[in-house]
């Protein structure tokens, strides 16, 4: 179960099923899901098809999914259950010629490269190892592959937590000139009206997930009041 903060400052309990979940953002507007198999991250192969499977038959609005992706057969298995873009991590670094082989076969929109950055590195296989390039070196030559969006995250000391790495998104931007998501690191209003200010540069969208959860944005206010009369979400699921 998620615990959030209410409309009135009181705790509020959230299913922790990913397909209830899914019908909420959706009822709260949401244009795009992005999905992490976390087990599937930790494993190098998915582990949670058929609740991808489950989602993408209740919600009406395209689902981006990542995590566990190392093989062509496994991207092709994942396009037939209707996930419209997957994110590729690991495999974009060790094999290059899969990335070239996607892109070719179900086209540049619909495969994204993640990136996963800390103190100028690029992390792979779960954070464990250390890429042989940067992020602007990899995203250069995965531009050449026909690579057109890139998802960055940006680690802070930490190495866990995520933050919003203006400068590097920006001359990620200037220097690649494909599409670039920011993959956390958007904690409040503030950050979001920060990073509009990118959008000149290609940053056009941002992943955001915990800071949903966690209520940090003034509109969900009403969210809450609003879901506290219903007993049903709305009209979020496909027929």
């Amino acid at each position: 179960m998620q615990v959030v903060r209410g409309a009135d400052g009181q705790t509020q309990t959230y299913s922790a099923d990913p397909v209830q979940m899914a019908i909420l953002w959706r009822g709260e507007n949401a244009k795009t899901l992005h999905v992490v198999d976390m087990d599937g991250v930790a494993e190098g192969t998915v582990k949670h098809r058929d609740i991808i499977r489950r989602m993408v038959q209740t919600v009406d609005i395209p689902i981006q999914m990542s995590g566990g992706l190392r093989s062509f057969e496994e991207v092709e298995r994942i396009f037939e259950l209707g996930v419209y873009r997957v994110v590729i991590g690991t495999a974009s670094v060790e094999q290059p010629d899969l990335m070239k082989r996607l892109i070719h076969r179900f086209g540049a929109r619909k495969i994204a490269i993640g990136i996963d950055a800390w103190k100028g590195k690029m992390l792979i296989k779960h954070r464990t190892v250390e890429a042989p390039m940067t992020p602007l070196e990899h995203s250069l030559a995965m531009k050449k592959l026909g690579v057109s969006r890139i998802l960055f995250s940006q680690r802070g000391e930490d190495g866990e937590t995520h933050i919003l790495d203006y400068e590097t998104l920006k001359e990620l931007g200037t220097k690649t000139n494909v599409r670039i998501t920011a993959w956390g690191g958007v904690h409040n209003y503030q950050d979001l009206i920060r990073l509009q200010e990118l959008e000149k540069y290609g940053i056009d969208s941002v992943v955001i997930g915990k800071p949903l959860y966690q209520n940090a944005f003034p509109c969900q206010g009403l969210w809450r009041i609003n879901e506290q009369q219903l007993q049903d979400l709305g009209p979020t699921r496909r027929s």
